[in-house]
């Protein structure tokens, strides 16, 4: 018959400093565990995975709960009640754990046959529990109960089990086809609950080894970090990013490591200071977490704005298409009938219906030009195009681009000469777009230039390739500066030489030009001063 109370000697004699250690390790991780839990099952419309996660949680905390009771009580008999209950609900959450890896990894609940596999591995230790012989008595001598130890192999080996599974399915998304599948988060997620479990079952295997039982809430400690990333993860930053889910944990942490202290602390007045600490500190977060919550309402209003915005420029794109693609079969349609007229399919005509007819095959070459420049810098500025960057020399292209103009300039009496330094001019390009800089450049030169010169350029330095157009044209205001290769951007002064001008020539410019790497800017000294252009791209 036990005469004296060995549990009090053993707690307040043998382990004086347990305790204190295991209340601070256990009652943090089970705020924690249970606070993040529930914000979790809220913010994520109570789905499948935010189901586990909170039972598997719950499970946890009930361990937690009787574990601490197991290093505190100096009364045995509770001791040993809440012993035997323990090594169940460390297989349960161990199970548990399980479910919520392959749930998520799988992106859908498990099938029957998994759950039914997942629940037969409880009802063992369960049924040992149930029937009183998880544990088979009772140690006064380091006041602790004696295991089953054939439950203690079977736990051993079902944890392996476990782990085993869980690393699987750490590496099986890199296997899948699925090219949309966020492997970066799988790493983190089944990770973080691969390594919380892995640590937990060592250390307690290590512990019973050693003897130095401490070890166990040594390891406790790391249990927030691992279920804060989780955590982190199941949000997957629909509502809040980074920044807002760390200040929610960053201030439950403050809130929960003040709070504890009250555990602790003996004087009244140290308890005064820390109660007033707390409420002080609840009241803050309160605070923050309304501007808080302000913040992460219009991240929501900005993310359906952003929707909204991409499904109108889709709309915009699609009408663009079909407007621009009729229309340039309307003008293939009449430059048909123009081009007949002249080759006298309709039989002949005069002289002044002869020029009319040209007139008429111009404009429609022209206006198919503007659809094919409209259609091009839509494409290009959704990324659809693919260029063929290939070594080519871009003088060869300047020279061309010259020789093809002359003609159309000389007819305004425009003179274009080349100031071109000798050199290589090699880099890495599309031929057929670098083309479309040059022309549209030189175009656009002769077409706001009604008399004088337009001078070409071409200079290296070093390992920049800078190729110029130099007009006497209509100049550039400062406010028509502003619009310069913007999409659709005109200027005044040019809608007045052109009223065809659309503004997406220039557009088109700076997307090939920052597509190759290069960059695209104009000067000028004002109105009527005429203009210079400038594109600059690497040389190989």
């Amino acid at each position: 018959m036990i005469t004296q109370n060995v549990c009090y000697i053993y707690q307040n004699v043998i382990q004086a400093t347990s305790p204190l250690l295991a209340k601070y390790s256990h009652i943090i991780p089970i705020l924690f565990i249970l606070s993040l839990a529930l914000l979790v099952f809220v913010k994520s419309n109570k789905n499948i995975l935010s189901k586990i996660f909170l039972s598997f949680s719950l499970v946890f905390s009930v361990w937690l709960i009787g574990d601490l009771i197991t290093w505190t009580s100096v009364n045995y008999y509770l001791i040993y009640t809440v012993w035997s209950f323990l090594l169940f609900l460390e297989v349960v959450f161990f199970v548990l754990g399980l479910y919520f890896i392959m749930v998520f990894v799988n992106g859908r609940d498990i099938t029957w046959p998994q759950k039914l596999a997942l629940f037969f591995a409880t009802l063992i230790p369960l049924f040992f529990t149930l029937t009183g012989d998880s544990v088979l008595g009772f140690d006064h001598s380091i006041c602790g109960a004696i295991n089953n130890n054939f439950l203690d192999q079977y736990k051993l080996y079902l944890e392996i089990v476990i782990l085993l599974v869980m690393f699987l399915h750490l590496f099986l998304p890199f296997f899948k086809k699925n090219k949309l599948y966020n492997k970066k988060t799988n790493l983190i997620v089944t990770g973080s609950m691969f390594l919380f479990l892995a640590v937990f079952g060592i250390t307690e295997y290590l512990a019973a080894f050693s003897g130095n039982y401490e070890i166990n809430l040594y390891a406790l400690f790391i249990t927030p970090l691992f279920l804060m990333v989780i955590t982190y993860s199941i949000f997957k930053l629909d509502i809040f990013n980074l920044r807002i889910i760390s200040t929610y944990f960053i201030v439950f942490g403050f809130l929960i490591l003040a709070g504890v202290q009250l555990f602790f602390v003996n004087s009244t007045a140290d308890r005064l200071l820390t109660a007033v600490t707390v409420v002080l500190s609840a009241a803050l977060s309160f605070i923050l977490f309304q501007n808080l919550k302000r913040e992460s309402d219009q991240r929501i209003q900005i993310e359906k704005l952003n929707i909204d915005l991409g499904k109108l420029i889709q709309q915009r794109e699609s009408l663009v298409h079909l407007i621009t693609h009729k229309v340039k079969g309307s003008f293939t349609h009449t430059k048909y009938i123009f081009s007949g007229m002249i080759d006298g399919m309709f039989g002949p005509l005069s002289p002044e219906l002869k020029k009319m007819a040209e007139m008429g095959v111009e404009s429609d070459d022209n206006g198919v030009k503007t659809i094919d420049l409209i259609l091009n810098a839509s494409n290009l500025q959704k990324g659809t195009v693919k260029y063929e960057m290939k070594p080519i020399d871009f003088k060869e292209i300047i020279l061309k681009t010259v020789n093809d103009k002359k003609e159309v300039g000389e007819k305004k009496g425009l003179k274009i000469e080349t100031e071109i330094k000798e050199g290589e001019y090699k880099m890495n390009g599309d031929l057929f777009w670098l083309t479309e800089v040059t022309n549209n450049l030189i175009e656009n030169s002769i077409r706001y230039t009604k008399e004088g010169t337009i001078i070409v350029g071409l200079v290296k330095n070093n390992s920049k390739i800078l190729f110029s157009v130099k007009d006497t044209g209509i100049g550039i205001t400062l406010e028509d500066k502003k619009n310069l290769f913007t999409e659709g951007g005109r200027g005044k002064n040019s809608v007045k030489v052109n009223v065809d001008s659309t503004g997406y020539g220039l557009y088109t410019v700076k997307l090939v030009t920052e597509a190759h790497g290069g960059k695209v800017w104009a000067e000028s000294g004002g109105e009527g001063m005429g203009a210079t252009f400038f594109v600059e791209f690497n040389a190989i």
